[in-house]
């Protein structure tokens, strides 16, 4: 049945966007799609979403627009780019899901501000595999009318756990680069420790399943616990991710006076391994 809220714009279709995308389509919300290769949106199109070729053309006056993009020089291109702000005006909102500093989230709700728009951050927890079954879990903030506004297009993308971190720019990205940053710690430490386990002859396997039952009873451990006793080559493979988040983790951690020794290790660790890649 068609949901009778207004067309959504979304913009980036990358490995998460195209299941959120996908998602609000068969949840019967109209999209506008717009994404830098155009081809990635046929799926979409198929289903009924209309293309955009620029990205003010995924905007309407007063309505919503999505971002999901891969850094902050992406976010501020699209918000900065001609028309986009111009057209979403007064009581649109922006909904920003990428992963960015806290520092560009302050950046950009005050120039939404300026232009009487809104930015809503909803950045997102979860692999596509979650978003495609809907089990994401997505910490936001921004002005509360605005996110009881977006939050039954949060659940429709996948939005299984929503939490509200309050008002205040840049609170739902420290939210992601704090997870992010534990993600990653935990990933080195399950892969150092099965591989002490693998070199002396033992199986990882019967390790990590007792650990994940007790001590590392989280679904952190147990996911990347199982990756990692099955093929323990197939953790990192693509470091540029958790390389970019850390960074970012890093430098507010600095910019703020907390320690970093551990962020530092964790950067340098992934750099290398990048590299090597």
């Amino acid at each position: 049945m068609m949901n009778e809220n207004e067309t959504i714009g979304f913009i980036g279709l990358g490995s998460l966007g195209l299941p959120l995308a996908t998602n609000l389509l068969d949840a019967g919300y109209p999209l506008v799609v717009h994404n830098r290769t155009a081809s990635k949106a046929e799926p979409l199109i198929a289903q009924g979403a209309r293309l955009a070729s620029r990205p003010d053309e995924a905007v309407t006056a007063g309505g919503i627009v999505v971002t999901i993009l891969w850094d902050d020089a992406s976010v501020e291109s699209i918000v900065m780019s001609d028309g986009f702000l111009e057209k979403l005006g007064k009581e649109g909102i922006h909904i920003s899901m990428s992963t960015v500093s806290p520092d560009t989230s302050q950046k950009l709700a005050a120039v939404h501000a300026e232009h009487g728009s809104i930015l809503v951050e909803a950045p997102i927890f979860g692999v596509p595999e979650a978003a495609a079954a809907r089990q994401l879990s997505i910490p936001v903030a921004g002005p509360q009318q605005a996110k009881e506004r977006v939050r039954p297009i949060l659940e429709a993308m996948g939005g299984l756990n929503i939490f509200d971190f309050g008002e205040a720019a840049g609170a739902a990205n420290q939210v992601k680069l704090v997870g992010n940053f534990m993600i990653t710690s935990a990933v080195y430490t399950i892969r150092e420790a099965l591989s002490m386990v693998e070199k002396n002859g033992g199986d990882p396997k019967p390790v990590m399943d007792m650990l994940t039952q007790t001590l590392f009873n989280a679904p952190i451990y147990k996911r990347y616990g199982q990756m990692a006793a099955e093929n323990m080559d197939h953790l990192f493979t693509q470091s540029h991710i958790p390389l970019k988040d850390v960074g970012i983790f890093k430098q507010a951690s600095q910019r703020a006076g907390a320690p970093t020794p551990l962020s530092n290790l964790l950067y340098d660790l992934l750099s290398s391994e990048h590299k090597q890649g």
